[in-house]
C-alpha cells in the first residue's frame, strides 16, 4: 500500500482518491513542475536515499530509539507500551527529517534561499538549522498568535540566522503563515524554495514530505521486530497536517494486522467550535484551499472556521490528503482528545516515565493510554513521540497553574531578546 501512494493513474497525478491535486496560480506552474522533476530524480537515484540517511545519522543522531514504558505498562495493565523517540532527533522533533531531505534537494536544484511556515516553531527551528548548515538564506513566517506562545523557538530561529516574520492576518496562526509563505514564493521562486513543513499543500509536497518522514516508520518497524520479535497491534500518532503520523504509519501500511490511529486536537470538546478536528466524527468537509483538496474545518459555505488547540502544531484547518484518503479507505482510525485530557496525561507521563512530550505528541499518548488497559497483556502498542515539550514550557506552566514559573520564564525570555 505504501508504494501504491506513489503511483498515479493517467491524468490523476497528485491525487489520493478524491484528495490532493495542485490548485495553484499559473505563475507557480513552472516552479512546481521543476520541483516535481527534481523529487522524481532524487527518488530514482539510489545514492540519494543513502546520502540522506548518512546525513541524518551523522548530523541528527538517527536512528532514534524505541523506548519501552515499563512503569506505565505495569500501572495501567493491558498492552505493553512502546514509544518512538523523535524528541531525541536534532532540534527536538521529527521536523528535521523532512527539512534536511529537502535541503539536499535544494542544493541539487541550485537555489540559494529557503522559506517556510511554522506553527509550533519546531519546523521553523529545523529549517533555520538546515539553512545554517547548508549555507542558505532563510525566512520563516509565523502567525502572531504562535509567536506569542512559542517565544523560545522564535529566539532560536533568529539566533540561527533566520528572519522571522510575524503574520498579523486572519487568525494569526498556521494557515495564515502558509498563505504568507505562498505569497513570498510567488514573488521569489527563481531563487527560493518553499520548505513545506507538513504533508499538505499542492502536489508534490504531500508525497515528498511523507517520503522523508518515512524514515521514522522504517526504523520503528525494524526496531520493534528486533526488540520484541513481532509487530505492534496499534500505532498512535498525533495529527495536525499529519507529517509525523504519515512518517510513522509509512512503516506499517503494508501490514494490515497493525491498526493505525491518528489523534486530532479536540480542544475544548467536539460539542464546541473550539477544536481542530477534521477526520474524527467527520467534523471536516471536503474543500479546496492552500493549493490542495482535502477535509477542512469549514462551514457550509466553504469558509474556513477558526481552529483551536492548546498545541500550536495541531491548530490547522486541513489534514494531509494522503491521510484523508487512508481514513476513507478504513486504513486509519481517527480519534480526538481534549486539552484537559492532554495536560493530565502529560503530567502522568512525566511523573511515571520521566518523558516530557510536546503538547502535540501528548495527544497520541492520551488515546494510547486510554485504550491500552482494555487490550491483552500480549498486545503491543507504539506511540510516536514526535517532539519534546521544551517549547511548550509557558503553555504547560499556565495549564498547570504555576504562575511563579510563568513569570520567571517570561522575564528570562524578555532578557534574552533585549540582549540578542
Amino acid at each position: 500500500m505504501y508504494e501504491e501512494l506513489f503511483q498515479f493513474p493517467p491524468g490523476r497525478e497528485g491525487y489520493y482518491g478524491e484528495y490532493g491535486g495542485a490548485f495553484i496560480p499559473e505563475v507557480l506552474h513552472e516552479t512546481i513542475r521543476e520541483l516535481t522533476e527534481a523529487f522524481d530524480q532524487c527518488r530514482a537515484d539510489e545514492t540519494f536515499w543513502e546520502e540522506y540517511v548518512t546525513l541524518m545519522q551523522h548530523y541528527s543522531g538517527r536512528p532514534t530509539p524505541v523506548t519501552y514504558l515499563e512503569n506505565l505498562s505495569a500501572k495501567l495493565g493491558g498492552a505493553k507500551i512502546y514509544v518512538k523517540r523523535e524528541d531525541l532527533n536534532h532540534t527536538g522533533a521529527h521536523k528535521a527529517n523532512n527539512v534536511m531531505g529537502q535541503g539536499l534537494m535544494v542544493k541539487r536544484m541550485g537555489k540559494s534561499r529557503v522559506i517556510a511556515e511554522t506553527g509550533a516553531g519546531q519546523h521553523g527551528v529545523a529549517t533555520a538549522t538546515m539553512a545554517a548548515r547548508m549555507g542558505f538564506d532563510c525566512t520563516i513566517y509565523m502567525g502572531a498568535e504562535d509567536v506569542a506562545r512559542q517565544r523560545p523557538n522564535v529566539f532560536w530561529m533568529e539566533q540561527l540566522g533566520a528572519e522571522v516574520i510575524s503574520v498579523e492576518d486572519g487568525t494569526k496562526t498556521l494557515k495564515d503563515a502558509i498563505n504568507a509563505t505562498l505569497r513570498d514564493w510567488t514573488a521569489s521562486m527563481g531563487t527560493s524554495h518553499y520548505v513545506m513543513g507538513t504533508v499538505c499543500g499542492p502536489h508534490p509536497f504531500p508525497r515528498m514530505v511523507m517520503y522523508f518522514q518515512s524514515i521514522i516508520g522504517r526504523e520503528a518497524r525494524a526496531q520493534l521486530l528486533q526488540q520484541t520479535g513481532r509487530l505492534p497491534n496499534r500505532v498512535y500518532a498525533c495529527v495536525g497536517g499529519g507529517s509525523n503520523a504519515s512518517g510513522v504509519f509509512a512503516g506499517f501500511l503494508d501490514d494490515p494486522e497493525v491498526e493505525l490511529v491518528g489523534v486530532e486536537a479536540g480542544g475544548y470538546g467536539l460539542d464546541t467550535d473550539q477544536h481542530a478536528t477534521r477526520m474524527a466524527q467527520l467534523k471536516g468537509s471536503v474543500g479546496v484551499a492552500q493549493g490542495y483538496k482535502t477535509r477542512f474545518w469549514q462551514n457550509a459555505e466553504g469558509q474556513m472556521r477558526d481552529t483551536y488547540s492548546v498545541a500550536a502544531g495541531l491548530d490547522y484547518i486541513g489534514v494531509g490528503p494522503i491521510l484523508a484518503h487512508l481514513h476513507d479507505r478504513g486504513r486509519i482510525r481517527a480519534e480526538a482528545v481534549t486539552d484537559e485530557e492532554v495536560i493530565a496525561v502529560m503530567r502522568q507521563v512525566m511523573r511515571h516515565e520521566g518523558l516530557i512530550p510536546a503538547l502535540e505528541s501528548a495527544h497520541g499518548f492520551v488515546a494510547a493510554l486510554q485504550e491500552a488497559p482494555d487490550m491483552s497483556p500480549d498486545d503491543i502498542i507504539l506511540i510516536n513521540q514526535s517532539g519534546r515539550g521544551d517549547k511548550d514550557i509557558f503553555t504547560i506552566a499556565d495549564a498547570l497553574g504555576d504562575d511563579r514559573w510563568q513569570d520567571f520564564l517570561r522575564q528570562k525570555v524578555a532578557s534574552f531578546e533585549e540582549t540578542s
